[in-house]
């Protein structure tokens, strides 16, 4: 089945660019799960236990070419997402509205702007105007090292590559204005502990 971009762009699903890599070994802290599996196994456990309620956007798609191999079956080949996709996550947490974005890489030693977009950061500005929580999660995945980073510095390193600056955010600049979050059990990756100890006065006003 092609997917495509609103701006006729075929789409490749991570998990067809990653079939012909060979399979990572598994060790206690790795255990195959990509970043966006834990986040949801993590925003499960929130919603059951009364902690948050958080979940993965829906992509809105156009199906446009349709195959019926069989009266009672019916297989997309072709579709195209109707607009351009914005962050990852959105939910509330005690009153607060978040909104979020979740991104890994195998470079282990700096974080690659082209994993974002322009419509990306815009939208956090928006979300940031409108006094709601808006970050980034990341993971290094050669290492297994996530961390939390608040929307505001992910468009520092923006504007800097904007003006001509490099190309990509450091492994010590994330590690500087970043808040590790550790792997875990349930939760897998507890960023809502992190969220309360960078967010501290959103909360502690009672507002």
């Amino acid at each position: 089945m092609a997917f495509h971009y609103p701006n006729g762009r075929r789409f490749i699903s991570k998990p067809l660019e990653q079939a012909a890599r060979p399979v990572k070994k598994m060790n206690f802290s790795n255990r195959g799960m990509t970043l966006e599996d834990d986040i949801n196994a993590s925003n499960e456990y929130y919603l059951a236990n009364g902690t948050a309620v958080v979940h993965k956007k829906p992509t809105p798609v156009q199906i446009v070419n349709v195959h019926y191999p069989k009266r009672s079956a019916a297989v997309i080949k072709e579709a195209y997402f109707k607009q351009a996709s914005t962050t990852d996550y959105n939910g509330v947490y005690r009153g607060r509205h978040l909104d979020f974005e979740a991104k890994e890489t195998q470079n282990p030693s700096s974080f690659p702007l082209k994993n974002f977009h322009t419509h990306q950061i815009e939208h956090m500005k928006g979300i940031l105007k409108q006094g709601a929580i808006s970050f980034i999660i990341l993971r290094f995945t050669a290492t297994e090292e996530i961390y939390l980073m608040k929307a505001e510095n992910l468009i520092s390193f923006w504007e800097r590559m904007s003006e001509g600056g490099r190309k990509s955010i450091t492994k010590a600049e994330v590690e500087a204005c970043s808040q590790k979050i550790p792997l875990g059990f349930q939760p897998r990756i507890d960023y809502i502990k992190v969220i309360e100890q960078l967010y501290a006065h959103f909360f502690s006003s009672g507002i």
